[in-house]
C-alpha cells in the first residue's frame, strides 16, 4: 500500500488562503484541506477518482 500524501500544517497554512479565495460563490467548503489532499493522492498514484481512500 502506498504512502498517504498529507499536507503538513505549514504547507496548509501557505495554501489555505489560495483555496479560500476561489470560493466566492456557492457553498463554502469546510473540508478544502481534505479535497486538496485527495487531489494530490490522485495525481501521485494516477488512480481513478473512485479509488479514493
Amino acid at each position: 500500500m502506498g504512502v498517504r500524501v498529507a499536507l503538513s500544517d505549514a504547507e496548509w497554512a501557505r495554501s489555505a488562503p489560495l483555496v479560500s479565495a476561489l470560493t466566492s460563490r456557492g457553498p463554502k467548503g469546510d473540508d478544502n484541506r481534505r479535497f486538496i489532499e485527495a487531489t494530490l493522492w490522485i495525481l501521485r498514484t494516477c488512480a481513478p477518482w473512485r479509488h479514493l481512500p
